[in-house]
């Protein structure tokens, strides 16, 4: 296991910016703010996205539309290793197609797209 990984950090409304932390379940739940969950993007199955688990619960802001579900929170995106199930730094290559991914249109694209399930739900 690596003592130290790099990983992509993701504040709602922030473009993203790269970390390097500890790769303990304590600096992963610091960096979330509580509970940790992993989810993951669709067609992609090299990074894992880290959560925290209780964000819609308490009602942290908006952060990023995943595809399948918006991220709320503050997240990471971390290099996943499925034949040994251990986290991994995130490669060059990685960090530069998630900060594009997740880059400025994403906070726009974001942003639409919860106005619009406020409102479809205030429509009810």
């Amino acid at each position: 296991m690596q003592r130290t990984i790099d990983v992509l950090y993701i504040e709602p409304n922030k473009l993203p910016v790269k970390k390097t932390i500890k790769n303990t379940l304590e600096d992963k739940q610091k960096l979330v703010g509580g509970y940790i969950e992993y989810t993951y993007l669709n067609d992609c199955d090299d990074v894992a996205v880290v959560c925290n688990e209780e964000g819609k619960i308490y009602g942290l802001p908006p952060n990023r539309d995943i595809g399948h579900d918006i991220i709320v929170g503050n997240f990471f995106i971390v290099g996943d290793d499925p034949e040994i199930g251990e986290d991994r730094s995130l490669t060059e290559e990685q960090i530069s197609k998630y900060t594009k991914l997740f880059g400025k249109e994403s906070i726009e694209k974001t942003t639409k797209r919860y106005n619009q399930i406020l409102s479809s739900s205030l429509d009810m």
